[in-house]
């Protein structure tokens, strides 16, 4: 069963290469979605796979690349949805 999750990361994540890091992370776990980054300064993204590899992903992200520095990460239950076949960075 799908499950879904929004993740919004905060910490040194941009200009380090996170969200390559990211879209590698869901290659790995198979999980399709999205990763962008924010005006805000955080990273926004949204997963979707079984909860194992959900789940893994997440352990994953929270580690970040090497000269990232994760603080935070907000996780919100979102609704499944066929709108991606693939996990993407978004601009």
């Amino acid at each position: 069963m799908a499950i879904a999750r929004k993740l919004l990361i905060s910490g040194m994540v941009q200009g380090v290469g996170f969200r390559y890091f990211t879209q590698r992370a869901a290659a790995k776990h198979q999980v399709r979605g999205y990763v962008r980054n924010l005006p805000d300064g955080r990273v926004e993204t949204w997963v979707q796979g079984n909860e194992k590899d959900v789940a893994a992903f997440t352990r994953d992200v929270s580690a970040g690349p090497r000269f990232s520095n994760v603080t935070d990460i907000e996780e919100l239950v979102v609704e499944p949805t066929n709108e991606y076949s693939t996990f993407r960075i978004e601009r």
